[in-house]
């Protein structure tokens, strides 16, 4: 016998539209989409709530935040891990891609061990059924970085990877085009500026022996997978274009108006960080996405290091373009980013992946959350 599950006396959102209405799930899928109230007396009434499709997350950071909370407090691998799937599911997010950092230019090398372990963990953990979102891969690749194609090797043919960005953190270019500002950056880290100037130096010598090489090798050992391929922290029109003509057509987090203008102008869809949103701006000095926003510069929010801004973002984009819009740019668009036809839309076929929310005020609580119409949050 097949559960099903009736969800009434909701606002629901919809492509084009709000639509005060029932859901029907059936088989983990939606099964209808119907205007107006349900009179059975298994239905529950929603309360005039808001119902919108399960968040996909194409990229955060939040796993690294659980793994070490503190700067020397490492937490155990397995249990951040679940920690970070809790956090996400609570945040609404369904679909998740955990962003994973490979390549090491000097500052981060527990980064590596982050990578390693949750690639096992995921593993481990996907076979449990205890996880409350779907996760999958989103391999952030450090071009100029020594480690980073025998890292590559082992996650390249991973089935869960479904993402890739090329990455360039040397300083001196993309988001760290300000030197003096990465300078500081550092100092507040611990290191002296002895040691912080040797560094860049050996870094920018290191970018020129090693990025070109590396990025003609990463796209030839991934071209087979045809997966969707994103710049990071665009900066220059030249790499823009360099990168369009490869094959990269996304731009993730560009870093100027005149990056993002040029990466729509080579056809290259873009994502900006919801935080950037919720704080007001950027936390690194860079264009706000409300400016790219305004003239029609994302296409896709992520939740890059805080999952509860995706919802949070939505709600004060809807201001400027309309609830529907914005709630398409953490659900159907990022869904058709990464190819994934089954989600991202309150429509009759697909998953049932929901999020019950309240506003209060300017602020969406989230009030439940299903995934594949299983309560999950």
């Amino acid at each position: 016998m097949t559960t099903e599950t009736i969800l009434t006396n909701a606002r629901l959102v919809l492509p084009e539209e709000v639509l005060d209405g029932t859901l029907v799930l059936r088989g983990g899928q939606i099964a209808e989409v119907q205007p107006g109230r349900s009179r059975l007396a298994a239905a529950l009434d929603l309360d005039g709530d808001h119902v919108i499709p399960g968040v996909v997350d194409v990229h955060t950071d939040n796993l690294e935040r659980q793994v070490q909370p503190r700067s020397l407090a490492r937490w155990p691998s397995r249990s951040a891990f679940l920690s970070h799937d809790a956090q996400t599911a609570a945040a609404g997010v369904t679909t998740v891609l955990d962003a994973l950092c490979l390549g090491d230019l000097g500052f981060d090398a527990e980064r590596t061990e982050t990578f390693l372990n949750a690639v096992k963990d995921l593993d481990a953990l996907e076979q449990t059924g205890l996880l409350k979102s779907e996760h999958f891969l989103h391999l952030r690749c450090e071009l100029p970085a020594p480690d980073l194609l025998p890292l590559l090797e082992t996650v390249a043919d991973h089935p869960a990877v479904r993402m890739v960005s090329l990455m360039d953190h040397t300083p001196g270019v993309g988001q760290y085009v300000d030197i003096e500002r990465y300078r500081q950056m550092r100092l507040r880290g611990g290191k002296s500026i002895a040691e912080i100037d040797r560094r860049i130096g050996e870094l920018v010598t290191q970018r020129e022996r090693l990025r070109g090489p590396q990025r003609r090798a990463l796209l030839e050992r991934l071209a087979y997978r045809h997966l969707p391929l994103a710049s990071h922290d665009d900066w220059q029109e030249a790499e823009i274009a360099e990168n369009a003509a490869d094959g990269i057509l996304i731009s993730e987090f560009p870093v100027s108006m005149m990056a993002a203008q040029a990466a729509r102008r080579h056809g290259m869809s873009i994502i900006a960080g919801a935080p950037n949103i919720v704080r007001g701006g950027s936390h690194s000095g860079n264009v706000a996405a409300s400016d790219l926003l305004d003239r029609s510069l994302v296409d896709v929010f992520a939740s890059d290091y805080v999952p509860p801004a995706m919802i949070e973002a939505v709600w004060q984009a809807s201001a400027r373009i309309g609830l529907p819009r914005a709630v398409a740019t953490i659900t159907d668009a990022p869904a058709r980013m990464l190819a994934m036809t089954d989600r991202g839309r309150l429509e009759r076929g697909l998953r049932a992946d929901l999020v019950r929310i309240r506003p209060l005020g300017a602020l969406p609580a989230i009030r439940a959350v299903w995934r594949g119409g299983e309560r999950v949050a």
